[in-house]
């Protein structure tokens, strides 16, 4: 069975043949990781006990001298397959982007059927499940952190398609970049953002920007040449990016379309010491 194509990339599996060269773009510093798509084999995936007829690639996990405040991991999930009590911390939020296939998703009770482009925040100690309910796997992005609690602003769940969000476009660049924000980023209740950045080609971040925010960045369309703190690295969609706090970083799309990314970021919260 063939999968039918969308415009996010998703990983499928497989094993290179042994006349593949070793070399890759593969790299871990103290500043960032690169998990280029050719790593996401069947070898490297997993199983996760609350999940049924699904496996997974980890990308990311708190690690020392890395992001600390989040994991992300891509699920893969047969038809029929997924889970009626994912979350096994009932401290932790979530957030889930899918890619292929298609998904039922329930959240305190409520039903919502998602297509390529849907997604879902899941508030720390809500009850949620999800089903595969396509005829073809289901393959999404399942973004989990440690919500910090801010008195007088409760989260609640959101769920929708990226496409009927209208992207803001940055200032004084035409509309060539431009952020699909999926969470609202004035609401002091989510301690999370999860947004969707597009380039147009030669589009650019024009400055090296250094923050305290840590970053999960997956390239969903397109390639670029990104800036990760000394080092230009070449990316293309399907790529993953996890930068620790305080990584510079900046791009360039390098075409021929559009340059896309998912992105994770810690924000609305004081330091804590």
């Amino acid at each position: 069975m063939t999968t039918s194509r969308t415009p996010y990339y998703a990983p499928h599996g497989g094993h290179p043949p042994q006349t593949d060269l070793l070399t890759d773009r593969a790299m871990v510093t103290e500043a960032y990781t690169v998990i280029p798509r050719g790593v996401l084999r069947d070898i490297v995936t997993t199983v996760l006990p609350e999940w049924r007829d699904t496996r997974s690639w980890v990308l990311h996990r708190p690690v020392a001298g890395g992001a600390v405040t989040f994991s992300q991991t891509i699920l893969e999930v047969a038809p029929g397959g997924g889970s009626d009590a994912p979350e096994p911390q009932p401290e932790v939020e979530g957030f889930l982007f899918l890619m292929e296939g298609e998904v039922e998703l329930v959240i305190a009770g409520e039903a919502h059927r998602l297509t390529p482009g849907g997604y879902g925040f899941v508030p720390a100690g809500e009850q949620w499940s999800l089903r595969s309910v396509g005829e073809e796997a289901a393959r999404l992005h399942w973004i989990r952190k440690r919500h910090q609690a801010l008195a007088g602003h409760t989260p609640r769940p959101v769920v929708g398609q990226e496409q009927e969000i209208e992207p803001s476009p940055m200032p004084d660049t035409d509309g060539r970049w431009r952020t699909t924000r999926i969470l609202d980023p004035q609401d002091l209740a989510y301690d999370m953002h999860v947004n969707i950045v597009t380039f147009e080609p030669g589009a650019s971040i024009p400055f090296a920007e250094t923050h305290e925010m840590e970053h999960g960045l997956y390239v969903l369309e397109g390639k670029a040449v990104y800036r990760l703190n000394t080092d230009w690295v070449e990316v293309q969609e399907g790529d993953y990016l996890s930068l620790r706090a305080f990584c510079p970083q900046a791009c360039y799309a390098g075409g021929p379309g559009p340059f896309r990314y998912l992105l994770y970021k810690d924000v609305n919260r004081q330091v804590v010491l």
